[in-house]
Parts: structure tokens; C-alpha cells; sequence
């Protein structure tokens, strides 16, 4: 019996944690302190058929669809994270006037150029973190823009102080794995 060495196997037989996260938005800082919850969204190919006169055969599409990305977090004391993503939402929507569109694409760093309508995204990324934190990985979500907020429920009635989560979904248009090891 020789003893050799597999190329192909995993060298750290240490397990990923779900508690070893970081995640930061782009241009909306005040969010990514509080995250305590996200998850890297599924990915999709879709399929093509082979017909064969015995059975059709699955090949691969040329079609990626990727799920929207879910953050949860907790509201800060003065709701200005809740507010930034209420904002968003708001500006997009432009539900009373065209000015909150106006407003959340002008390029407020540099007051001298006009609405960039790229500001209407921002990019995101979630850092995955071993056991040790450090950094091993991080997914890159490439203009992202939210889809929804959650509600906060507010009770007078309850006896146990608990402090606010608010959920996030965003749409984005692709994402990046990439290895930090």
C-alpha cells in the first residue's frame, strides 16, 4: 500500500459557521452594522431539451436566474438604517411626485453634474468569515436595488422588551463568488 496524497481533497476539515458573516452596502453604510441575518441566493441554469428518438435528454441553457437576496437586520434606536431602505424603496417609487426620483439619482458628492441614474443601485458585499473570523470568501451583488421592506409592529402590550428586526429583499443583476484564501 503506497502512500500518496489526493490533489483533490479538501485539506481543512473544519466546518462553515452560520454566524461568521459581514455584509456592507455600498453607499449605505449605516445598514451593514446591524445585519444579523443573510444568505447567498440560490442560482439556477436553466435546461435545454435533446430530443432522441429514445428518451429527450436535459442539456445544459444558456440562462442563469439568481434569487433575491434577503437581509435581515435590527433597526437602530433612530430608524436611520429602516429610514435609508424606506428611502430607496420611496425614491424608486416615486409615489406622490416625480422629485423623489429626482432626488435619489442626483449625484450628491458632486453637485456639479447632473442625475446619474446609476445611483438608483448600489453594490453589496456579503463576507463569509471561518471559525477564526477571517475573511474566506465574498459575494459580490452587482446593482442592487430593494423590492421590499417589512412592517414593524409596534405593542404596548407586551411585557418583554424586544428589539426591532426589519427584513429586506433586493433584486440585483448577477453575483460573485470569489475565494479570499
Amino acid at each position: 500500500m503506497s502512500n500518496c496524497s489526493w490533489p483533490n481533497q479538501i485539506s481543512n476539515r473544519n466546518f462553515l459557521s452560520g454566524i461568521g458573516f459581514k455584509f456592507n452596502l455600498g453607499k449605505y453604510p449605516k445598514v451593514d452594522f446591524f445585519c444579523n441575518s443573510a444568505r447567498i441566493p440560490e442560482i439556477t441554469l436553466s435546461t435545454q431539451i435533446q430530443p432522441t428518438y429514445l428518451k429527450d435528454i436535459d442539456v445544459p441553457g444558456e440562462k442563469i436566474t439568481y434569487g433575491d437576496l434577503t437581509l435581515q437586520f435590527l433597526v437602530d434606536e433612530n430608524m436611520e438604517n429602516y429610514k435609508i431602505i424606506y428611502d430607496w424603496i420611496v425614491g424608486l417609487g416615486f409615489p406622490e411626485t416625480t422629485q423623489q426620483f429626482k432626488d435619489l439619482i442626483s449625484n450628491k458628492d458632486d453637485v456639479t453634474q447632473g442625475p446619474d441614474l446609476m445611483e438608483q443601485f448600489a453594490d453589496g458585499t456579503l463576507r463569509i468569515l471561518n471559525s477564526n473570523f477571517n475573511e474566506v470568501a465574498r459575494v459580490k451583488f452587482l446593482d442592487m436595488f430593494p423590492v421590499s421592506l417589512s412592517s414593524l409592529d409596534f405593542d404596548a402590550t407586551s411585557t418583554d422588551v424586544n428589539y426591532f428586526t426589519a427584513q429586506a429583499t433586493f433584486k440585483y443583476t448577477v453575483y460573485q463568488l470569489t475565494s479570499s484564501v
